[in-house]
């Protein structure tokens, strides 16, 4: 097989840029470094050589926030919208994904059989929530109204009560491929009628839950905003906090302690005051709710930042709309005392540990071969979607 040799660029090695040519040999790295050649030359002088990025919570068969506008759409639209969402990611350097409730495994096999483009892809399929809780899709009519389309075969619906529905909720999901479960440990933004700041689900219930995606060897994600929710969900023992929007002191210390991650998804917010700002038909709620929010989302951030939380990036699309996944990064630096390094740590090697996929995630021999080439310097994360001029994923170009 041809060795490919990228040429005259700087590759990020996690701490910075320095120059160095990469030799790929198939679908991996085989050496980093000065002087190197190969059978076929990419070059990539003037610019930036990527490990292939992450984003750790997207809803790929969603194409915006309104309940109104899914349920005006046939049932098979959805899947279509995954296609397109997926390769818009991919176009982003965005090599893998972690969907956090919504795709299912049809969606993943068609990835893998080369069917459709785009990154990788970790499922949760439904996110798991208590009756009354984030993800019911029973609005205050009493009717059901969802952003996503009914339950189907491949994808069960999330509402469970008690510890053995729990037990056997997490069974369902498991059944269903689920790579991670998810589960709402408090009510949301988007979600008319709950609280951001009440905590869903006692802790027998959780620890059913979490004993079950232990015996299958995957991990728990939560939707965790409310204070008590989040430390519930440390306790139990997920492995990531998502969004994390009102934590304390306390909550972050257990984060350290227990090595627990924060998603941040800190272009969601921003994402929700757009769509509002556009006149996009969301509920009265969910409108005060976001403005109540969004500064604690900031200082939580902030605060779990100097406190050493490991953090990954996620952001919610479409929340924020796919495209402009890449925000987010900025929005790390903004929020926090996060440099350039760090923001794409957090969408490269440490998200890669979070979804434990450590293959992936840095430039460095033995690793997979997905690389994203940028142009000029990296680290100058303004406008980086836009200097992206090469994507490749398993060392093949795929944009």
């Amino acid at each position: 097989m041809a060795r490919t040799v990228f040429l005259g660029g700087r590759v990020f090695d996690g701490s910075g840029l320095a120059g160095a040519d990469v030799v790929i040999d198939g679908d991996r790295i085989l050496d980093v470094g000065r002087g190197l050649d190969g059978d076929v030359a990419v070059d990539v002088a003037g610019a930036s050589v990527l490990p292939g990025l992450f984003d750790c919570h997207v809803h790929t068969v969603l194409d915006g926030i309104s309940p109104f506008q899914a349920m005006q759409r046939p049932f098979s639209y959805q899947f279509f919208l995954a296609a397109r969402n997926l390769r818009t990611l991919l176009n982003l350097g965005i090599t893998t994904v972690r969907d956090a409730g919504g795709a299912d495994a049809g969606i993943r096999r068609a990835l893998a059989d080369k069917l459709i483009a785009g990154p990788r892809l970790q499922i949760s399929v439904s996110m798991i929530s208590q009756t009354g809780g984030h993800g019911d899709p029973v609005m205050p009519s009493g009717l059901p109204g969802s952003m996503f389309s009914a339950p189907h075969p491949g994808r069960p619906g999330g509402v469970a009560d008690g510890p053995a529905d729990l037990q056997l909720k997490a069974r369902e999901m498991i059944r269903a491929g689920a790579d991670v479960l998810k589960v709402a440990t408090s009510g949301g933004v988007l979600s008319p009628d709950t609280n951001p700041r009440h905590g869903h689900y006692r802790a027998e219930e959780l620890a059913a839950l979490v004993a079950e995606a232990d015996a299958a060897s995957i991990p728990v994600m939560a939707h965790a905003q409310a204070t008590a929710g989040i430390k519930e969900a440390i306790r139990a023992g997920v492995r990531s906090i998502e969004h994390g929007i009102f934590l304390d002191d306390e909550a972050v210390s257990m984060m350290v302690e227990r090595g627990t991650w924060l998603v941040p998804t800190l272009v969601a917010p921003r994402g929700v005051l757009e769509a509002i700002a556009a006149g996009v038909g969301i509920a009265e709620g969910s409108k005060r709710k976001i403005r109540e929010v969004a500064q604690a989302h900031v200082e939580s951030f902030r605060r779990a930042v100097d406190a050493g939380v490991r953090v990954a990036m996620g952001t919610d699309a479409p929340v924020m709309a796919f495209g402009r996944n890449l925000e987010e990064l900025s929005l790390m630096m903004e929020y926090s005392a996060m440099t350039p390094a760090d923001a794409l740590r957090a969408a490269s090697s440490s998200a890669a540990s979070l979804v434990q996929l450590e293959e992936l995630g840095s430039v460095q021999p033995g690793k997979r071969a997905d690389l994203v080439v940028v142009a000029g310097n990296a680290l100058d994360l303004a406008g980086l979607d836009t200097r992206i001029t090469e994507v490749w994923q398993d060392g093949l170009r795929v944009r």
